[in-house]
């Protein structure tokens, strides 16, 4: 166990600051703002304003994939995790401390206007248990088919390999994000069909998909800029192969 410890503390130490900070950043404002669906004027697609921050949060993985490997970069993706439900308890908090908010002075509507803002920073239980056990699942699987991929790319650093990695890893693994919070949340709780589940999964994943392609040159020059800045990234690498 102290040994475990110990890793645990080498590799929070060695990580890039940036790409986890962004991490971090991402995978607390997306869980935020997966509270407000989009309306896309379409029945079977159902999206909500946390892909704002979904990419973010796939992008940061694969960058922390390619320059430190899979193990650091799920146990950054972990700690995350862990961060956002320690932000979400203190949101509840905040929800149940006595007060008005300030977008709540609406003559006559006062009352409801602040009840659901609170219930919206509050959280539901079963929304927050649900994303995190998807972003868990997404997280393993996008860390390690990153990796994988990689292993069987040359190994010469180029925007096409980091293009190649991140694009198939996102797009599978969005997708069982998607799908395990389907299954988990949408389905028991709101009734939805297995073709609702499926097709939202699909389409969410396919959208996200679309963010890393615009953004990945920038994660692929984020990655470049780490790899040859060094900094002891590389031993963090191997330790975590």
């Amino acid at each position: 166990m102290k040994r475990k410890m110990d890793d645990l503390r080498s590799i929070l130490r060695s990580v890039p600051p940036m790409p986890a900070a962004l991490l971090i950043l991402s995978v607390v404002g997306m869980n935020l703002l997966a509270n407000k669906s989009i309306d896309t004027g379409l029945d079977w697609l159902a999206l909500d304003c946390g892909i704002l921050f979904s990419w973010l949060t796939f992008l940061t993985m694969d960058i922390l994939t390619q320059c430190c490997g899979p193990k650091a970069a799920t146990v950054i993706s972990l700690t995350a995790l862990v961060l956002n439900l320690f932000m979400a308890l203190l949101f509840f908090l905040g929800s149940l401390i006595p007060g008005v908010w300030g977008e709540s002075f609406v003559d006559g509507s006062e009352e409801t206007i602040n009840t659901a803002l609170n219930n919206t920073f509050g959280g539901t239980w079963y929304i927050i248990l649900g994303s995190s056990v998807a972003f868990a699942a997404s997280a393993i699987l996008n860390n390690f088919l990153n990796y994988g991929i990689g292993r069987r790319l040359k190994k010469r650093m180029s925007f096409g390999n980091f293009a190649l990695r991140a694009y198939v890893s996102t797009f599978l693994a969005q997708f069982a994000d998607n799908l395990i919070f389907a299954l988990l949340v949408s389905r028991i709780f709101f009734g939805w069909s297995m073709v609702q589940c499926l097709t939202c999964a699909l389409t969410g994943a396919v959208l996200e998909l679309l963010f890393e392609v615009v953004f990945s040159p920038l994660g692929y020059r984020m990655s470049r800029g780490i790899l040859e800045g060094g900094k002891g990234y590389a031993g963090v690498q191997e330790e975590s192969l």
